[in-house]
């Protein structure tokens, strides 16, 4: 009887992924219809790039267990790929400090992701086009003129409210940022907010916040998908652009408009330094035997076990390293208003709820004279911290 429940279960699933991928032909299909002509030809930028096609179908089968899609999802991720640059993008900077635009466009190395967003279609972009003044203001209404629903809008940076938006003013014709963001996005086929100062308002709406910035989805009132994190990575930006490519359609997200896929576990779930966290070896000041043996920087201040990121997972500067793995304690950086809720940095935040809602960083450090933190990390804090947004806190 089990057996054949589990064949019964194991047939609709498949038949589920076979209609998915169906719908997948269809609106590439459609794409590469309405879209504009492929700006590259991937295939051969890749190869003056010195990237092999063993290395692209590589990359596209890791693409596609990242975005939580089975293997057989893998000849249309490398075809979603190929149709990148088709994808018309209009890139608005608001209250930020561009380091977002720096993550993704300063590449080391020339791995797939990297090269993908060199050929992407950016129809406006304030920090790398020549245009400026009303030439620049040209473009921007030719973009939404041309592509109207269609277009993606990439949003870096929060927006101020205070004075009516005055605070940020725009362009030949001194529209405020608020301004330029209601119309750009009201002609958008989806808006994705890049970095958490647009997702979330963040280092911006700091208190005391004197320019009253938000979020874009809050100061708009609109849906965002948002790649949070200061700066976020740019796998999380490519798989997002290539969802949608393939599905028409926004990733799965949770309660704060991040992708699942990448912002569905928490930065501590995959740390390489878990181990020492549940062994009780901590760090206790900076450059002792445990910072040399790479113990846990939890108790220099890391808000791994409250943050949710694949940080550990894909790393930066072409996946070489990420902060903890460099020495440093994760900054909270993927969450909302973590420049006040997760100060300060490089120390643990006493009243924060730890395990289970039960224990604080004090009580736990008391615990670990007498026992170590292993037994409580590893049946308490695993399910500690429930759903994808974590407790407020001031």
């Amino acid at each position: 009887m089990g057996r054949q429940k589990d064949k019964s279960y194991q047939s609709t699933v498949s038949r589920q992924y076979r209609q998915l991928m169906e719908q997948c032909k269809i609106n590439l299909d459609k794409m590469e219809q309405e879209l504009p002509p492929p700006r590259d030809d991937l295939k051969d930028t890749l190869k003056e790039r010195g990237v092999s096609r063993r290395d692209f179908l590589k990359w596209a089968s890791l693409t596609t267990s990242a975005l939580m899609l089975p293997p057989m999802f893998k000849p249309l991720v490398a075809r979603a790929a190929e149709n990148f640059s088709r994808l018309p993008v209009v890139w608005l900077h608001f209250a930020e400090c561009t380091g977002c635009s720096e993550a993704l466009l300063r590449s080391t190395y020339p791995n797939v992701d990297d090269i993908l967003l060199d050929t992407i279609s950016l129809e406006y972009h304030e920090t790398i086009m020549a245009a400026a003044g009303y030439q620049a203001e040209a473009c921007l209404e030719k973009a939404l003129h041309d592509f109207p629903g269609k277009f993606i809008c990439v949003v870096e940076g929060a927006i101020p409210m205070g004075l009516d938006g005055h605070y940020l003013t725009l362009g030949p014709k001194g529209k405020t940022g608020l301004e330029v963001a209601k119309e750009v996005t009201s002609k958008a086929a989806v808006t994705i907010c890049i970095g958490s100062c647009s997702c979330f308002g963040n280092v911006p709406a700091a208190k005391p916040n004197p320019t009253d910035c938000l979020g874009v989805g809050d100061a708009l009132g609109i849906k965002t998908i948002n790649i949070a994190g200061c700066p976020p990575n740019p796998v999380n930006f490519v798989g997002t652009l290539l969802h949608y490519l393939m599905f028409g359609a926004l990733p799965p997200c949770d309660s704060l408009g991040r992708p699942v896929w990448a912002y569905g576990k928490r930065i501590h779930d995959y740390c390489e330094r878990r181990p020492h966290y549940d062994a009780g070896e901590y760090v206790e000041e900076w450059g002792d035997d445990g910072a040399k043996k790479g113990w846990c920087l939890y108790k220099m201040g890391c808000k791994g076990p409250y943050t949710f990121a694949n940080c550990a997972k894909v790393r930066f500067n072409a996946g070489v390293s990420w902060p903890v793995m460099a020495g440093h304690g994760c900054i909270g950086c993927t969450e909302p208003a973590f420049w006040d809720s997760m100060a300060p940095l490089e120390k643990p935040i006493a009243e924060k709820n730890v395990i289970g809602g039960e224990v604080t960083v004090d009580k736990a450090g008391a615990a670990l004279l007498g026992v170590t933190l292993a037994g409580m990390a590893a049946h308490g804090v695993i399910s500690a911290i429930k759903g994808h947004k974590p407790e407020n806190h001031d």
